[in-house]
């Protein structure tokens, strides 16, 4: 897609030469700020090609001590990951401009983003215009009890075909497939590979992704940016890093690169 700021158009050169990128979530509450600053650096040695700092709510109000934390640490983008308004803070790369399109929650439409919106403008922070889509996972996730919003059939891919389209003619930029944090089971392949096959825009995946394997399979299916957070916060592997980076970019190049030089 054409326009976009600095972060975007990085985003986009990196898909197009690796066809698919792997993101690592930094929850602003799981760690210290200095930890967290040093997973980071240890996931930008991996081959991350980004960090997401962020999640549904902020208990100790250390996410601008985070994202700074993080952005000292590393030459990849930081981006703003917000559960809320809240989440607005100096020194980021960039913020996932989120709209819950998978719910009914006005605050989580357009009610967040009014109150965000000035603060995003004054700090300097690229917006990143993303339809966020919650996806059943098997258990009640952070997100969805937050949100009050019951998220989009996991057996059902025309409903989240339907909802990623009309995310696309609104004007965002990715589609963000969530199972949630602490999700049982991640996006089906077959919602991505659905819903990438009939919209435009990059799918993004996150949620529930708990192996190499299962990234390689949703990249397959045709997933451009793969998230995990859980699964790194808990273990702090740098080997399991560098096995999901690898296994991203290797099913990307395989896949989603042929993709796009056939589009192209």
């Amino acid at each position: 897609m054409a326009g976009g700021g600095a972060v975007w158009g990085r985003l986009m050169r990196g898909i197009e030469t690796l066809g698919a990128l792997y993101l690592v979530l930094l929850d602003p509450d799981g760690r210290a700020p200095e930890n967290s600053a040093r997973l980071a650096a240890s996931a930008e040695a991996a081959g991350a090609d980004a960090v997401l700092v962020g999640g549904s709510l902020s208990l100790r109000g250390r996410v601008a001590e985070c994202v700074r934390a993080v952005k000292g640490r590393v030459g990849i983008p930081v981006i703003i990951f917000p559960g809320n308004a809240g989440f607005v803070v100096p020194d980021a790369d960039a913020i996932l401009f989120l709209s819950l399109v998978s719910g009914r929650n006005p605050e989580l439409l357009i009610g967040e983003h009014v109150r965000s919106a000035p603060a995003i403008r004054e700090l300097g922070i690229e917006p990143i215009p993303t339809a966020y889509l919650l996806v059943e996972s098997g258990s009640t996730t952070s997100v969805e009890f937050m949100s009050g919003t019951r998220p989009l059939p996991r057996t059902k891919p025309d409903i989240a075909m339907a909802h990623a389209l009309a995310a696309q003619y609104l004007g965002m930029r990715l589609a963000f497939f969530d199972a949630g944090s602490g999700a049982r089971d991640p996006v089906p392949a077959e919602i991505v590979a659905a819903v990438s096959s009939f919209v435009d825009i990059p799918v993004m995946v996150g949620g529930g992704i708990r192996s190499p394997e299962t990234a390689v399979e949703l990249v397959r299916a045709g997933a451009r940016l793969v998230v995990t957070g859980d699964v790194i916060e808990r273990t702090g592997d740098v080997s399991l890093l560098e096995a999901f980076a690898a296994a991203v970019h290797g099913a990307g190049r395989r896949a989603g690169g042929a993709t796009l030089r056939e589009e192209g």
